[in-house]
């Protein structure tokens, strides 16, 4: 009943993006749930026993997890951190404030709040069960999973953090440094899971701290948990092979991490503001006069709405476009400085959403948003930027018109596999702010990507930059393939 009843709180509060998976087994005395929030691709746990609750990897917004605790009438003991967490800023600091619970990492782990470096093995008691932490340097050198175990000290399930995810192990490159490599991190990984996981019974339950879509993992399958054993037969990185075959099927051919990781990592380590108060200071509302104020001392406007709304409308002048409806943090995180002061263009009712997603990604620098949405620039006649888009088949006649239409392909490298516009210039959306001056900003261009939601943010990037003629292909590659038109076979290196 209480699962219930919490699905349909969540699912009516879109602030947290989560929706509730409830998992438990009646032959044991305690009660595991999984919140997933889609947007980040992120897992977090909260596990119970005879009244004792501990919080594994929890997302900044603290309500979710107090209110789940509340609602069962119990105390959180722990907060868990398989590692500091690079895509995401965690809630374990506003957390512990509110509840008095441990901080509780893996071996070598400091920061500058108050913590518990467990040691590899030990074993953490929560009501009737127990919590054995398991060192497994490799994504991060202070990586660990957690193992349940019963009451009769059996292995239940296993929490694995960013060490293993379904199909796939964590990337070994966000913790580099002068005196570590990836590849060095990469051989700590082929240890850490021969040596502490493999091992495992094979009935143990995978949990990880990240599904399809993370940036933490090369390729993630999809899936929210699996056995042991399923993912010993299926998992690459788990199959024989010697140690330099692992580093480099792990290490090799890695797409650029975000450049917001570092900040987050940052961000995790030290005693953050709290949300509260991040809320507090950002839920202002502007008028149009007090927007412009803003974007002339260097603020960026962020339009969230959904792109069909701001190519019917048109968006406001230099404004960037990232929908909520997107993985809108990760997008923001990639694209934009988290030190940038930001004004919000979103739907009324959105902006407190809007600004809880930029804060869980260490975007705190929210100065307010425009009040009565975009509707309120539009009734007081301000000028509006067009933000163009053109049907596949418009498109194709177009090009025949006009051969000096460039083609800008946003998608990501393996997408160009299922072909490409010959001659196209290809950058990756997450690559475009710093490869700019690539492109000549006097010459029209046609965007292109999978679905046409990214070539919209292009758009409005480029726009900033100073170029004047943009077009996103509506629909994206998706829907010319559909009209008919055939892509050319990608060839690596002509790029």
């Amino acid at each position: 009943m209480i699962g219930s009843q919490l699905s349909k709180l969540f699912k009516a509060s879109p602030i947290y993006g989560q929706t509730l998976k409830q998992f438990s087994s009646a032959s044991n005395p305690f009660y595991l749930q999984q919140l997933s929030t889609p947007c980040l691709a992120e897992f977090a746990y909260y596990v119970e026993s005879n009244g004792e609750a501990a919080i594994i990897d929890p997302l900044r917004e603290t309500k979710p997890y107090l209110d789940l605790a509340k609602s069962r009438n119990a105390k959180i003991k722990y907060i868990l951190q398989t590692h500091f967490h690079a895509d995401f800023v965690s809630g374990h600091v506003d957390l512990a404030r509110q509840t008095g619970a441990k901080i509780v990492y893996g071996p070598n782990a400091e920061a500058a709040y108050d913590l518990y470096s467990a040691k590899d093995n030990e074993e953490l008691p929560l009501g009737e069960i127990t919590l054995k932490v398991i060192h497994t340097p490799g994504h991060t050198l202070e990586s660990s999973c957690y193992l349940l175990l019963d009451q009769d000290k059996k292995p239940y399930s296993l929490f694995t953090g960013d060490t293993l995810f379904l199909g796939e192990v964590g990337r070994p490159d966000l913790a580099v440094n002068t005196e570590m490599t990836k590849e060095d991190l990469a051989s700590m990984l082929y240890d850490s899971l021969r040596n502490k996981i493999m091992p495992l019974d094979d009935n143990i339950i995978v949990y990880p701290a990240h599904g399809a879509g993370s940036g933490c993992g090369k390729n993630i399958a999809k899936g929210t948990s699996c056995t042991l054993g399923k993912q010993k037969a299926s998992n690459y990185a788990l199959q024989p092979m010697t140690k330099s075959e692992f580093i480099e099927a792990v290490a090799g051919s890695l797409s650029k991490a975000p450049k917001y990781y570092p900040h987050d990592v940052a961000m995790n380590k030290s005693n953050y503001t709290s949300l509260d108060e991040v809320m507090k200071r950002s839920l202002h509302p502007l008028t149009t006069t007090q927007v412009k104020d803003w974007q002339s001392k260097g603020a960026l406007v962020v339009d969230c709405r959904e792109p069909a709304d701001c190519f019917k409308t048109g968006i406001v002048p230099n404004s960037v476009t990232i929908s909520l409806s997107l993985p809108f943090a990760v997008w923001v995180g990639t694209l934009l400085n988290p030190k940038d002061k930001i004004v919000i263009v979103c739907d009324p009712g959105k902006e407190e959403e809007t600004i809880m997603r930029l804060a869980r990604v260490g975007f705190e620098n929210c100065v307010g948003y425009l009040k009565n949405g975009f509707q309120e620039w539009a009734n007081q006649k301000e000028a509006i930027q067009p933000l163009k888009a053109v049907d596949p088949k418009n498109h194709i006649e177009e090009m025949q018109k006009s051969q000096g239409i460039q083609i800008l392909d946003v998608r990501n490298k393996p997408e160009w596999e299922v072909g490409v516009y010959g001659g196209s210039h290809r950058i990756p959306l997450g690559e475009l702010p710093d490869r700019v001056e690539e492109l000549d900003k006097t010459k029209p261009y046609h965007i292109l990507c999978k679905g046409g939601f990214r070539a919209a943010i292009a758009s409005s990037l480029l726009s900033r930059e100073g170029f004047k003629d943009l077009t996103v292909i509506k629909g994206g590659a998706d829907k010319l393939t559909a009209a008919g038109f055939k892509l050319d076979e990608y060839k690596e290196g002509t790029n």
